[in-house]
């Protein structure tokens, strides 16, 4: 696992601009005389050095102290110098003016102002031991803080793995100790998870492709990244997002979160996987579709603070026509598999009782129903989905739509799943293939239409003859085809008309009688979807 934008060094780190302002350094009178616009560089440490060859003696991020003694009177010596601090990569060289200088040097201030080398020159006489000791013990306040809180979120982090916490509590728990947005993507980018305040995290979504970029870049300020990999191989990205604590503190926070991350999914299989309804294992793609929908289903969040959410994730949301399905007998991984076979920009995701939730996201000018016919006769293909059925609402042409268009999708699919056995559907139910059996499983609940259930069918619940309460159902189910019913049912017809006078005797109804048919076909699609 690498570390956070840029590779930059662990030690924590003052920039050139914060050392200028300490008040030991303002009472020597500081004038930046060239590189003004690199101000922002770190200082690593503090390094006093007189020799021209100060180079040699450098690793990097130092902020050279000199008063140039060894260098008065040669303006080659002069330019040298600064080119050997840029050279090792110095943060800044200050220059103390005194004998040997008693204003800024031409010779230098060029030659820092050629390489963008920040150049600072003090007015009044200043011992470096004060600027040495004031900056060095802050670095190693810093260094011990952002190692206090290393080990801090490690711990936290490494108790809530060990107590079986989901990942959102890790993600959560970053967030908090951050105080900013996280967000989790794939390599191409995509949000795959997120936490921290839903306001932030909603800012950082809404020009979520200009962000990923200059974060990628490493150009974001406050930005901090660490990539999450699995057995070497890379897999995500971790984002710290509008970080504004020391910059080395957070990235010691973004890798730990990160190890966090890819511990808790190699405990739960290969590296890249979560863990979803009934203790299956998802990939992150799989969870942020399903987090998307349970969202939009249940109306937890209102649909348009999930737009920006979408976006991220990938779903087209602009100037689209979306296409609310449910699919009873397929599993999610297959559906989304499918989705990219037939090139539909679309989410799949297992909501539980064996139904997964499909949105599909079309141009206008494409044509919804015909598209939606074209996935299920797809998937019906398969060998494992060859029995599914594919439930549908009315495209919904707004995003605010979709919630709606969702449930009954849903409702369309629980109607389906109470019919009998052998019905004839469409390749695509919708709301108004379900008939008697949608209203009344929209009234299911009611204790007045419970009652009514119970009163018609009180001669068969409860009974011995638990299949004269199948058979009934197929019979009415039917259109009362005796036919089909025997033959649904594996019996002749003499068996069957002896079955159906049972039923007629303990209901104490007719029912050739079209009226005391209906009724009982009413109880019985209402005790159905009770049960159901």
């Amino acid at each position: 696992m690498t570390t956070a934008l840029g590779q930059q060094p662990w030690e924590p780190a003052l920039s050139v601009r914060q050392v200028l302002t300490l008040e030991r350094v303002l009472a020597g009178q500081p004038e930046v005389v060239a590189g003004a616009h690199r101000l922002d560089r770190p200082v690593r440490w503090v390094h006093v050095a007189e020799a021209a060859d100060v180079g040699v003696m450098l690793t990097g991020g130092e902020m050279v102290l000199t008063t140039g003694v060894l260098l008065a009177g040669d303006e080659v010596k002069q330019g040298e110098y600064v080119r050997s601090l840029h050279r090792a990569e110095a943060s800044a060289v200050v220059l103390g003016l005194g004998r040997a200088f008693p204003t800024p040097p031409d010779g230098m201030r060029r030659a820092a102002e050629r390489c963008g080398l920040p150049m600072v020159v003090l007015h009044r006489p200043f011992p470096f031991a004060e600027l040495t000791e004031e900056v060095q013990s802050r670095l190693l306040r810093r260094k011990f803080a952002a190692v206090s809180l290393s080990e801090a979120v490690r711990t936290e982090l490494t108790g809530l793995i060990t107590a079986g916490a989901p990942v959102q509590r890790l993600l959560d728990e970053v967030a908090r100790h951050g105080g900013c947005p996280v967000v989790v993507t794939n390599l191409a980018h995509r949000v795959l998870a997120t936490a921290g305040e839903r306001a932030a995290v909603d800012d950082v979504l809404r020009d979520w492709e200009r962000i990923a970029r200059q974060a990628g870049a490493g150009s974001a300020d406050g930005w901090i990244r660490a990539e999450l990999s699995c057995r070497g191989e890379r897999w995500g990205r971790l984002l710290l997002c509008g970080y504004r604590g020391e910059r080395a503190a957070g990235r010691l926070l973004a890798d730990r979160a990160a190890e966090a991350l890819v511990l808790h999914r190699m405990l739960g299989g290969d590296g890249t996987h979560v863990q979803g309804p009934g203790g299956s294992w998802d990939s992150w793609e799989e969870q942020s579709a399903r987090n998307l929908l349970t969202d939009l289903v249940t109306g937890a969040v209102p649909a348009r603070q999930l737009l920006s959410r979408a976006r991220a994730a990938g779903l087209p949301v602009n100037r689209r026509v979306f296409v609310p399905l449910v699919v009873r007998g397929g599993d999610a991984a297959l559906l989304d598999r499918v989705l990219r076979l037939l090139g539909l920009p679309g989410v799949a995701a297992d909501l539980g009782d064996d139904r997964v939730t499909v949105l599909l996201s079309l141009a206008p000018d494409q044509d919804a129903r015909a598209l939606a016919a074209h996935f299920a006769a797809r998937l019906r293909s398969e060998p494992d989905a060859s029995r599914a059925v594919v439930a549908a609402a009315d495209a919904r042409a707004a995003w605010d739509a979709v919630p709606a268009g969702l449930r009954e999708a849903r409702h369309v699919a629980d109607a389906v799943a109470d019919s009998a056995p052998g019905l004839d559907l469409p390749p695509v139910v919708r709301l108004r293939d379900i008939h008697l059996r949608g209203l009344v499983r929209l009234l299911r609940d009611d204790p007045r239409v419970q009652s009514f259930a119970e009163r018609e069918l009180d001669g068969l619940l409860g009974g011995p003859d638990e299949d004269l309460l199948a058979v009934l159902r197929t019979y009415l189910a039917t259109g009362r085809n005796k036919s089909r019913t025997a033959q649904l049912h594996h019996v002749s017809r003499p068996a069957l008309y002896r079955r159906l006078e049972a039923i007629q005797g303990r209901l104490g109804v007719d029912l050739d009688d079209f009226e005391q048919a209906a009724s009982v076909h009413i109880a019985l699609l209402a005790h159905d979807a009770q049960q159901g």
